[in-house]
């Protein structure tokens, strides 16, 4: 597994780039960071739009297959309430949890997604937006939480001024 440690270079590089440059390049630097420090196949950050329950997609590393500005109703769905409502971690170890959880399965199994993790990014105690890597099956564990809540929490400056990658 690899080193999961973020360095305070790392958080003043991040910092500097969301108070210095476009939306889109401190994005890209989240989206590195999590790449150096994960390996993902597919990172995206989804808006939460908590009056309908919705999310719409604020940042991703495909565009081709989750173009920025897609939404995804989560209204009443068990993923839904354990990140949106209770603001908990969930993780997908493998095909069978991501066929539970996402309608859109067939397309996430189509890039070779077996694993999957989203991390709420929580602001006053509300899930204001949701982190979101994918990988191998069994990629991601308890043991990641702390680094994936440092990532989030990167994020939260861009989703709070509306910005978008």
């Amino acid at each position: 597994m690899s080193d999961t440690t973020i360095t305070i270079q790392d958080l003043s590089r991040i910092m500097a780039m969301t108070a210095r440059s476009q939306p889109a390049v401190a994005y890209g630097a989240i989206d590195a960071l999590a790449m150096r420090l994960f390996d993902h196949r597919l990172f995206t950050v989804t808006r939460s739009l908590l009056e309908t329950k919705q999310v719409e997609r604020v940042y991703t590393s495909n565009p081709t297959a989750y173009p920025v500005g897609g939404r995804k109703q989560k209204q009443d769905t068990p993923w839904g309430e354990q990140v949106l409502d209770r603001g908990q971690i969930l993780i997908c170890h493998g095909v069978a949890d991501i066929e539970r959880v996402f309608a859109d399965h067939r397309l996430i199994l189509s890039l070779g997604i077996t694993g999957m993790i989203n991390v709420p990014v929580l602001f006053a105690g509300r899930s204001v937006a949701t982190m979101n890597m994918s990988h191998a099956e069994d990629r991601f564990r308890e043991e990641d939480f702390p680094a994936m809540a440092t990532l989030a929490a990167l994020l939260l400056p861009l989703l709070l001024a509306g910005a978008t990658g």
